[in-house]
């Protein structure tokens, strides 16, 4: 079933270079998006926003992408949030963490296009 309305997604991210890729795929596909690029301003815009998908960085100026996916996860009103993890660093114990706290997926960054592409689609697709 198609949504009657196209996704929202929140995209935050301090890296300009990223988030202009991100912007470029977002628009491609079709979806209505936003960014932040500090953490400190990501919990307001997604509470006032209600996106579909959060983009999320762990690491962000102000508060951390982990803080901000259990902040999100901890409200029943933003239960319907799905949230994309990315980290520089990619390692297991940073990927865990993130799905202990309720990232419902992660990328690596340095990212193909086309793999965030595929990731974007997937949670997408579940909401």
């Amino acid at each position: 079933m198609m949504p009657d309305r196209p996704r929202r997604v929140l995209v935050v991210e301090d890296e300009d270079n990223i988030a202009l890729a991100l912007d470029f795929l977002m628009t491609r596909e079709g979806y209505d998006h936003d960014r932040v690029a500090d953490g400190d301003a990501a919990l307001p815009k997604i509470r006032a926003m209600r996106p579909d998908l959060v983009v999320l960085d762990v690491m962000l100026p102000g508060v951390s992408g982990y803080d901000i996916c259990r902040e999100v996860r901890g409200d029943p009103a933003l239960r319907g949030v799905k949230i994309l993890m990315m980290t520089a660093r990619g390692s297991s114990v940073e990927r865990r963490r993130g799905v202990e706290i309720g990232a419902d997926g992660f990328i690596t960054k340095p990212f193909e296009l086309k793999e965030l592409r595929q990731e974007v689609r997937r949670l997408l697709a579940e909401g």
